[in-house]
């Protein structure tokens, strides 16, 4: 079956991305390529099935500022550079040996319309309307301040946190950790310090049916095992601290 980002629906139009998982020999592969002005691109290949035949799959395709980044089942499994303008895609069509039972798109919170540059006021808080399921995203886009200290995301529920992601340039590490019956548990501390102070990030959180993945710049970074396992319990997004956000998109 074949997944295409299209520009314009009309036969032969152009596609920006095409992904093609092939089962015609095991344990299967994917196809990715462009076509344009009538003509395909050189393919791209990954000799590795991102779902078994026969089975419940969720696909997610992240638009980065350089590449589609394709999530299987909540997990990384390829990047494609662009090789057409992105903004131009405006149709997705699902065709071949495929049963489409959703689609959703989530689209940029809007930012402010007044002031320049535009950013979030900071604390900021917003709502995760039906709570966090596996296969949903959040992507924060912002700038590290240039003397932070420290930031954090919070994804929360009632009165705990699911899952407190808090970057600390005064130690060098981000911690994850979970506020649950007013307790933090054991914090998680590997990984090191991905971020850079002054410069601009975009980061997504995944969820999945055991974890959620941290990804920065379209790069899998962290994994945080579900803690709170109620995850529609968790409804409302927090930042605060040393960073300035551009976009968030729920």
């Amino acid at each position: 079956f074949h997944v295409n980002l299209q520009c314009g629906s009309r036969q032969g139009a152009d596609v920006a991305f095409h992904f093609n998982p092939r089962f015609d020999s095991l344990p299967g592969y994917v196809v990715a390529n462009t076509f344009q002005g009538s003509r395909w691109g050189s393919e791209e290949r990954k000799y590795e099935a991102p779902f078994p035949q026969g089975s419940n799959f969720s696909l997610t395709i992240i638009v980065n500022t350089d590449a589609f980044t394709v999530l299987a089942n909540g997990m990384k499994f390829m990047e494609y550079k662009h090789r057409l303008n992105f903004s131009q895609v405006d149709t997705i069509t699902v065709d071949g040996g495929v049963v489409v039972t959703c689609i959703s798109f989530q689209n940029p919170v809007s930012a402010p319309v007044y002031g320049a540059p535009q950013y979030y006021t900071i604390p900021y808080k917003t709502a995760i309307n039906g709570g966090m399921y596996p296969g949903r995203s959040i992507t924060i886009q912002g700038v590290v301040n240039p003397s932070a200290k420290r930031f954090h995301f919070n994804l929360c529920y009632g009165s705990g946190i699911a899952m407190h992601f808090n970057p600390r340039f005064d130690e060098n590490t981000v911690v994850r950790n979970s506020l649950m019956n007013n307790k933090w548990g054991p914090e998680e501390r590997q990984g090191g310090m991905p971020f850079e102070r002054g410069q601009p990030f975009t980061v997504t959180f995944i969820c999945n049916d055991q974890t959620y993945l941290v990804m920065l710049n379209g790069v899998q970074m962290f994994t945080y095992k579900h803690r709170h396992l109620l995850l529609q319990d968790v409804n409302m997004l927090e930042v605060n601290g040393d960073v300035s956000l551009t976009s968030v998109t729920i």
